[in-house]
């Protein structure tokens, strides 16, 4: 039991040393984070119609 009591003391310190982002950093970071996965969906819904089309004119 000691071991997991000593897990979480050494846990809470080094958190401590952690420089947490600020609101204005946050919201930029989740801004991209949005932006990047409308454009990668955007881009894998372009191939996978590309692939449909295909395979329906491969295919009767």
């Amino acid at each position: 039991m000691s071991k997991i009591t000593e897990y979480f003391k050494d846990t809470k310190m080094e958190l401590k040393h952690v420089i947490w982002p600020g609101r204005s950093q946050t919201l930029y970071y989740t801004l991209i984070v949005i932006v990047l996965s409308v454009l990668v969906a955007y881009y894998l819904g372009i191939f996978d119609f590309i692939f449909s089309k295909g395979l329906e004119k491969l295919l009767p």
